[in-house]
């Protein structure tokens, strides 16, 4: 039997990307027959998904605690994915320690600093330069976690160019994987409602992530002039983790309604006319606009928004970065019915074009097998990999031990 362990840094959830993302790397491991183990030291939230109900082995497990050495030593997982480099940085050295065969995936999921250091510029009024990603000390972390790793995967196209050109890393140990997702097919196309039977704009995001937040800010300051121009629509927002901050920005009488945590994202975006994304940083593929695309509903956005998604197609809706222009285009988009489905078609097209879970699962998992049985060739080109492992064997490992003796119990004197 095949094992895969899977480092948490939560438990998956349903109401995020992550989460999503997640469950559709299980997904292509469950297929390849891997018995499959998720260990976090993170504590569960309402939202927690029952993961013993898809047969995964759900395990606790402590930082700084040599528990874990003898948990993974009788594990004997042929892979480790780490999800975020968190996590790699916390338990990488005690996998290699403790079991160096097997093989170590890092699932960047987006790339951390990348998001930090366009927010942080944001503050500051700034324009965004790689010059500032250099100079980033998180970036020195997660690219240090990826030159570790056998394989990180990659989310973004943008990402990858970003990587490969402006870091130089090696691209053997990189690998593109999007959003493995369904195709779009006819009979799918046939339940969606149609542009009359639709209303309302919607925005859905999770509020622990600082882009959503900064989002439903800027779409408070543009709805004004969307609701001036179509009195009758309103602005639904979605979102799990809302704060007050969020919810005390609803207001009936303007049609600008906070609703809290969906328990059917799909089935809200599917009613929808138009998804409103105007977000001003972050990183990777963003979940609620494949998401409005699965649902055949079309979408404004900015750069930042639809990056590394579309690739050369065209997108489903708008992509705009000066809020004038998203807010005319919100508008024409939510009233012309051949614009929109137009825009309808294209999202299609996207989907079925780069996020075909059938086609980009099986080239995944050839390279896997690939590198899994050229591991020893693989990691010795890996030199500056195997220098940063080095270093960071010993640096962390005696750290962590020193903080797993301070936090021991200490004997009562007499």
């Amino acid at each position: 039997m095949k094992t895969l362990l899977i480092i948490g840094y939560v438990w998956v959830e349903k109401t995020t990307g992550a989460g999503n993302r997640m469950l559709q790397l299980i997904e292509v491991f469950k297929k390849e027959g891997y018995k499959i183990s998720f260990a976090t030291p993170a504590q569960k939230t309402e939202n927690s998904i029952d993961l013993t109900s898809l047969e995964i082995n759900e395990i606790s497990i402590e930082l700084n605690s040599s528990s874990f050495d003898e948990f993974i030593k009788e594990l004997k997982p042929n892979i480790v994915l780490f999800d975020r480099f968190m996590m790699e940085e916390q338990f990488g050295w005690r996998v290699a320690e403790n079991s160096p065969n097997a093989l170590r995936i890092l699932d960047t999921e987006d790339l951390h600093f990348l998001r930090k250091t366009r927010h942080q510029q944001l503050k500051k009024g700034e324009g965004f330069t790689n010059e500032a990603l250099l100079k980033y000390d998180d970036a020195k972390r997660e690219i240090a976690s990826i030159l570790r790793c056998d394989l990180s995967l990659i989310i973004s196209s943008y990402e990858v160019k970003l990587l490969k050109e402006v870091f130089k890393i090696d691209e053997k140990l990189l690998y593109h994987l999007p959003f493995l997702l369904d195709k779009i097919d006819k009979k799918a196309v046939e339940k969606w409602k149609s542009f009359e039977e639709r209303e309302h704009f919607v925005f859905i995001g999770n509020f622990f992530h600082a882009p959503n937040v900064d989002a439903v800010l800027q779409l408070k300051s543009i709805w004004k002039n969307i609701r001036k121009q179509l009195p009758k629509a309103q602005l639904h927002i979605y979102g799990a983790y809302a704060t007050q901050q969020i919810n005390q920005l609803h207001k009936k009488e303007d049609g600008f309604l906070v609703k809290g945590f969906a328990e059917d994202a799909m089935k809200v975006v599917r009613k929808a006319k138009v998804v409103l994304a105007p977000l001003r940083f972050g990183a990777g593929i963003k979940g609620k606009l494949t998401e409005a695309m699965i649902c055949g509903t079309p979408s404004v956005t900015t750069k930042i928004g639809a990056e590394g998604m579309h690739d050369d197609l065209s997108w489903n809706g708008f992509i705009k970065d000066n809020f004038e222009e998203f807010t005319s285009k919100a508008v024409e988009l939510y009233s012309d019915e051949n614009i929109w489905e137009k825009s309808q078609q294209n999202g299609v097209e996207i989907i079925n074009q780069i996020y075909d879970k059938e086609k980009i699962s099986k080239s995944f998992v050839d390279r896997i097998i690939n590198i899994q049985g050229n591991l020893e060739i693989h990691r010795t080109q890996n030199f500056l990999g195997n220098l940063l492992q080095h270093q960071t064997l010993q640096a962390t490992k005696y750290m962590s031990k020193w903080i797993e003796e301070k936090n021991k119990p200490q004997p009562k004197e007499l």
